[in-house]
């Protein structure tokens, strides 16, 4: 599907997304979604899985501020997601920097999510490969993570988004680049995250590919908009969401090339 088509599915459908998110992330997660047209729901405890899980479109899942009972919430939901056939996006966020949460990535992984999105430091280091990532920030190019992408795309038959002032998308045969947004963005925390609660509303209304395409080039022509208004990192956010609301479908082929 065109993401003008998947952009005008997912404000006719409203999707209901799931998101696992961090603590950091949860506000800006919940408007970004909001903002583009789907809804979003923040439940994390495991005893609520199985009766909250299956009534989503999508479920999102984002290591941020990792524990141990957050964890057991994730696992429950993705193997509830799984069991009904519900898409679901994993955000590997800066996994590499200890073993408990390297462990808890490649547990995740294993599990087979529809898109993984992370930064090109995450994606290295996922594939095995050493990177220079610095916490939450990726100390790596883009270009420099691609191979590795593909290579995880391939194994784990999921769709690998890098993220970074130009995206790289591959299923392991097809790729995708998508240009924008603008140098404020990496300077609104955890914006990144959202973009991931973002893919799961496009998931949620078409084939994981096309999503996070869609999500990708929706991101970037908000930011381009936002950074014409915005006098610095909190203008920016706010103008963002605006950007996102007002983006209309045929928009988002201008960031796709």
């Amino acid at each position: 599907m065109a993401p003008s088509d998947l952009l005008t599915a997912l404000r006719n459908q409203n999707p209901l997304v799931h998101c696992i998110t961090n603590y950091v992330a949860m506000n800006i997660a919940a408007n970004v979604v909001l903002a583009a047209g789907a809804s979003p729901a923040m439940v994390h405890a495991p005893e609520e899985m199985t009766d909250f899980t299956p009534i989503c479109g999508a479920l999102t899942i984002n290591i941020g501020t990792l524990s141990a009972p957050w964890l057991a919430g994730m696992t429950a939901a993705v193997a509830v997601a799984n069991t009904h056939n519900i898409p679901w996006v994993l955000d590997p966020v800066a996994h590499f920097i200890s073993d408990y949460r390297k462990q808890a990535a490649k547990e995740l992984l294993a599990l087979s999510p529809a898109i993984v999105r992370g930064n090109a430091s995450e994606i290295l280091a996922l594939a095995g490969e050493a990177g220079a990532g610095k916490g939450v920030d990726s100390g790596d190019s883009v270009t420099a993570a691609q191979g590795a992408a593909k290579a995880l795309a391939i194994q784990f038959g999921t769709v690998v988004a890098i993220t970074g002032p130009v995206d790289y998308l591959t299923d392991g045969h097809r790729e995708a680049a998508v240009s924008g947004g603008s140098d404020l963005m990496p300077q609104v925390t955890a914006l990144g995250c959202s973009q991931t609660a973002l893919m799961g509303a496009y998931v949620a209304t078409g084939p994981a590919f096309d999503a996070a395409l869609s999500a990708l080039a929706h991101f970037k022509v908000a930011g381009t908009a936002a950074a014409k208004l915005a006098q610095g990192p909190g203008s920016f956010q706010m103008h963002f969401l605006d950007a996102l609301a007002a983006a209309q479908p045929a928009d988002l082929a201008k960031a796709i090339g």
